[in-house]
């Protein structure tokens, strides 16, 4: 069992939500159902913020808690932080370095 609090809400979740902070290199245990996974924290997850528990690929869409939050505006590793540096909203305005567009092509 991991040391580290985390919660996952719904077997299509491709993120959990830190209930501690979690640093860098740490392991955890995900268990949910029938799936176990160890993973490795790539970098310091604070309380609230979001690590993929599988790698996500640019352009899929993120889930927490059974709802789509936004979509991968780059390749996510298992284990590395989710948040707004490689997660778009679908209903923003995109990021800079896409111009008036965001990575939907809207």
């Amino acid at each position: 069992m991991s040391p580290y609090r985390f919660v996952i809400l719904n077997p299509k979740d491709n993120v959990a939500t830190a209930l501690d902070f979690i640093p860098a290199g740490s392991f955890v245990k995900i268990t949910y159902q029938n799936w176990e996974q160890d993973i490795t924290i790539k970098q310091p997850i604070e309380f609230g913020h979001k690590f993929a528990i599988v790698p996500i690929k640019q352009g899929e869409d993120v889930l927490k808690y059974g709802e789509v939050i936004g979509v991968a505006s780059s390749d996510i590793a298992e284990g590395e932080h989710v948040h707004v540096h490689n997660v778009e909203g679908k209903r923003g305005r995109g990021d800079q370095k896409h111009g008036k567009r965001s990575i939907l092509g809207v």
